[in-house]
């Protein structure tokens, strides 16, 4: 037979989720074997450097796939002669798949069947007209409730603004409908925020191709005024009105803050970031001529700035020795708060993982704006004073039905730079991981603070505790758990909350329950139940056609905005987006739209670029339930032939057969679930379905009639991957225990973000007293730049410590000194391809294996599209300290190749393994551990 040993998923065409790479010569591009069934010896179809997919085996023949010298076209091989030889010219688009039938073989190739005729050696396409009903391009209403990405609060509360599905919609906190205020299907708008006299809602919309500044009024009624947007910037976030109304803070992908002006539409850039991040954390000051913003500086660490719309002028109020986040003006004027971090430096870069091993913890300070103003938190004195005529009470203030004052203006504020920083006040409140700041009514201040169960360090995970300080009396209150945002009302009394997780995407059966919106006092603690916001029946009307073609654009608009190369590799993008343009009149469904993506973006030829999500058709899965066994056919019953048992030491790993008083062993029958008998015939997959995490009654036995048989309650899992990734690491390390004699350690890295973080940690310090260890990262997801293991692999002795009693010790004590080897293979790839390069660069040990993925164009943050889909544009490469761009479109070849060959894996060894922990023994014989000389005491006396 022929098969292809890696699956060639870089030119997989399920487009729900698809990886657009035309090109690809990493490690992972597909070749084929030929294996004789009988003894399981294989031989590669020859090839240089090419992508090889789909084979056939047809008469004596294998014909298949490859992109070698050109787009992917149709071969042939012939076992004999050992000649591959090319049957179609193609110089347009990929053949992206083919298949084998009588005479002839079946291609697809951008939307069109053809057949080659292998009698005579040429194809012909096949003539396909389908009268279809095309439901998926019908305009209709659809439900977004489950699509909110943007909210704001009204500013008395009294409704809020939401982004859904690329409209902008309001709703009520308690009477009244939800009103669409933007009905625009096909036009993006993003990002709203509602002024603060109320009158209108600001947001960011493409109705004119690229993004522009609408405000509308808050009702819906009317045009809205129209501000296209300075500077070289396609993607505007977060913007914020001033108090006055008047002016629009906002910033850019590109780094910029800017300054509106709303009667004007002049734009005003106030300052850019110096290293890039789409968050920025910016306040007004209450009389609308300030703004106090946190920018980056050269260390990494964050500063806070404040900038005079009157002058023009910058200062930064902050030193930049700790990290300054957050900043926001007290109401009153004369304050402004924010929060830093004294111990945030390891973890200044979040792509590094040495970040995750420290937890940042943050104060919250205020600055003393006038120089003339006293501290708000001086030393206090209880004294008795002496009584005073009161005045008498003015007519009409707080007398019911008299006329309500009118709100004064507020007043300037003052703000005296020199020796500002002396200014500087930490409020009474315990350093945390403070998420978010925001200044509420004259002298308090909320602060929302990451909960035991945030979800790792940097996110809110939902589960952050939302807390009011107030100046006056010094006291903290807590108003909230489980909050993952919030966003107080221009006049203080009200709040909107986001409680939970989830969200943002697109709902259908089986989506996860979305977050809760409510809005609530500002002064008081949530209540259960308490002001949450009617939303389930919000719908929008929505064109499929029009928002496929704003789609479109948008793809092209993000990878012109955020991929790495301006150039992008040389891609025309002008010309492409025209050249696809024409194909949008003839979708007739989401997923026509993805294989547009897929096929106009490969081009780019770059890792990382995919697609996913979408408004596609859903189906309603059910879960089947596992009991973590495999099973053989034995007497016409299922027989246990192994039972995973989740090893030692993972409370996160639920065995289902392997509890306490089950006594389930490996050989035992399985006879009946829920009282239906299993025969060897039978499904045991029907029995389970939709039993994950119910529990469940299984009769087992050592007999296969079911003599003496008992049963035993069970509770199934929804996967095993976990268990049997376990119970292979488990199995990998007691390999490298017995071929080593107890000399070597083996660590798994299963990717390089908390998961590889955690496996290392647990494996690598628990074997200290090794000499040597393998480090095995095959199959790695990728994530963040390993540099962590990197610095603890690189670590070399540095003393020995002799005590009184007990055995000599060393510095540092949690390491391996000895020779460490690294396996890699195919699948490793991302943060799995910069692992092992570093691993080479340091000098560290030899890899073994197979070359790995290649793709180091790594991915952050990037705009979501209208209907929740996603491609991403890869926008930050890597390139080596000599200057060179490295292991994209590559990857990291070992220094011992290795393969996997059926035989060896079906007699139930690791090639891969054996070497490596072969070549570390070898490194042990040529350089034996270093034992410790302690010298002889020292004798002071006499000298």
């Amino acid at each position: 037979m022929v098969y292809m040993p890696v699956d060639g998923a870089q030119f997989a065409t399920g487009f729900t989720n698809y990886v657009a790479w035309r090109r690809y010569r990493g490690g992972t591009a597909s070749y084929l074997w030929t294996v004789n069934l009988e003894d399981l010896t294989t031989e590669k179809i020859p090839r240089t450097d090419s992508n090889d997919i789909y084979p056939m085996w047809i008469g004596d023949k294998v014909y298949f796939l490859s992109d070698r010298g050109g787009p992917m076209t149709l071969f042939r091989y012939d076992p004999q002669t050992k000649a591959v030889t090319k049957l179609i010219e193609n110089t347009g688009h990929d053949i992206n798949s083919a298949g084998a039938g009588p005479g002839g073989i079946v291609y697809e190739q951008f939307g069109q069947i053809y057949i080659y005729d292998l009698a005579a050696n040429r194809s012909r396409q096949v003539p396909i007209e389908i009268a279809a009903d095309l439901t998926e391009v019908r305009p209709h209403f659809q439900n977004v409730a489950r699509e909110i990405r943007s909210t704001a609060i009204s500013p008395t509360g009294v409704r809020a603004v939401f982004e859904a599905h690329g409209e902008i919609l309001t709703a009520p906190a308690e009477k009244g409908d939800i009103r669409n205020l933007t009905n625009t299907p096909g036009v993006m708008e993003r990002a709203p925020a509602w002024s603060p006299d109320g009158r209108s809602v600001a947001y960011f919309s493409d109705e004119s191709g690229e993004y522009a500044l609408h405000i509308k009024p808050q009702n819906g009624g009317g045009e809205p005024k129209k501000i296209p947007l300075a500077g070289k910037s396609a993607y505007y976030f977060t913007p914020r009105w001033s108090p006055d109304s008047k002016h629009l803070a906002l910033n850019d992908n590109q780094l910029n803050l800017w300054d509106v002006d709303v009667a004007s539409g002049k734009m005003t850039k106030v300052d850019s970031d110096y290293y890039y991040e789409v968050e920025r954390d910016f306040s007004w000051a209450p009389d609308s001529k300030w703004i106090a913003y946190a920018r980056s500086l050269p260390n990494r660490f964050h500063a806070i700035f404040i900038y005079s719309l009157e002058t023009g002028k910058t200062t930064q109020v902050t030193d930049g020795m700790s990290d300054a986040r957050q900043p926001a003006f007290d109401r009153d004027g004369q304050y402004l708060y924010f929060t830093a971090s004294t111990n945030y430096g390891p973890t200044s870069n979040g792509l590094d993982m040495t970040s995750d091993e420290h937890e940042v913890t943050r104060s919250v300070y205020l600055i003393v704006l006038p120089n003339d103003a006293a501290s708000p938190l001086a030393p206090e004195s209880d004294e008795e004073k002496p009584g005073e005529p009161k005045p008498a009470a003015e007519a009409g203030r707080g007398g019911r039905g008299g006329a309500a004052a009118a709100e004064a203006p507020p007043k300037p504020v003052r703000i005296d730079f020199d020796k500002l920083m002396q200014r500087t006040v930490a409020l009474p409140l315990p350093a945390s991981a403070y998420l978010d700041l925001e200044a509420g009514k004259a002298g308090t201040v909320y602060v929302l603070e990451r909960g035991q169960a945030g979800g790792g360090r940097g996110a809110g995970g939902g589960g952050a505790t939302l807390s009011k300080f107030d100046l006056k009396t010094r006291k903290t209150d807590k108003l909230a758990d489980g909050v993952s945002s919030f966003d107080l009302s221009a006049n203080g009394e009200k709040m909107l909350l986001r409680l939970g997780g989830g969200g943002g995407g697109r709902g259908g059966a089986g989506a996860p329950a979305g977050p809760q919106y409510v809005i609530v006092s500002a002064t008081a603690p949530l209540k259960p139940g308490e002001g949450a916001l009617r939303l389930s029946d919000m719908e929008v009307r929505v064109d499929p056609l029009a928002e496929w073609k704003q789609m479109y654009h948008e793809v092209w608009r993000i990878q012109r905005s955020y991929f790495y190369d301006p150039n992008l590799h040389g891609v025309n993008a002008a010309a492409a987006e025209k050249e696809y343009e024409p194909y949008l009149d003839q979708l007739a469904a989401r997923a026509d739209l993805n294989y547009i993506f897929h096929e106009m973006l490969s081009d780019f030829t770059v890792g990382h670029l995919r697609g996913s999500g979408g408004t596609m058709p859903q189906t309603r899965s059910v879960p089947g339930g596992l009991l973590g066994a495999d099973f053989e056919i034995a007497n016409n019953r299922y027989r246990f032939k192994k039972i995973y048992n989740g090893e030692s030491w993972n409370p996160q790993l639920r065995a289902p057969l392997a509890q306490p008083g089950m006594n389930v062993s490996a050989g035992d029958y399985l006879l009946a679930i829920n009282g239906q008998q299993l025969e060897g015939a039978d499904d045991i997959s029907r029995l389970l379905e939709a039993m994950a995490d119910k529990r469940v009654v299984l009769r087992v036995g050592s007999d296969p009639t079911g003599a003496n048989s008992r049963e035993i309650t069970a509770v199934p899992v929804a996967s095993e991957s976990q268990l049997r990734r376990q119970a292979w690491v488990e199995a990998n390390r007691r390999k490298v225990e017995e071929l080593s004699g107890g000399r070597l350690g083996y660590v798994y890295m299963p990717d390089t973000g908390q998961g590889g973080l955690t496996s290392f940690n647990r494996y690598f310090f628990a074997q200290a007293d090794k000499q040597g260890a393998v480090i095995d990262e095959r199959f790695n997801g990728g994530g963040q730049v390993a540099d962590y293991v990197i610095e603890v692999l690189k670590r070399q002795l540095l003393a020995w410590w002799s005590p009184r009693y007990g055995a000599v010790y060393r510095s540092p004590a949690a390491s391996i000194l000895g020779p460490k080897v690294m396996i890699i293979n195919e699948f490793a790839g991302s943060g799995g391809d910069a692992m092992p390069w570093m691993f080479r660069y340091s000098k560290i040990g030899p890899l073994v294996g197979k070359r790995t993925w290649g793709g180091l164009v790594g991915i952050s943050e990037y705009p979501s599209l209208m209907d929740g889909g996603a491609v991403t544009s890869p926008n930050f490469g890597f390139f080596s300290p000599e200057g060179k761009w490295e292991v994209e479109n590559h990857g990291v070849a070992p220094d011992v190749e290795v393969d996997q060959d059926p035989r060896s894996v079906r007699d139930g060894r690791d090639p891969q393994l054996e070497r490596a922990v072969a070549l570390a023994m070898d490194q042990l014989k040529k350089a034996p551990p270093l034992e410790p000389n302690r010298p002889a005491y020292p004798n002071y006396q006499g000298k």
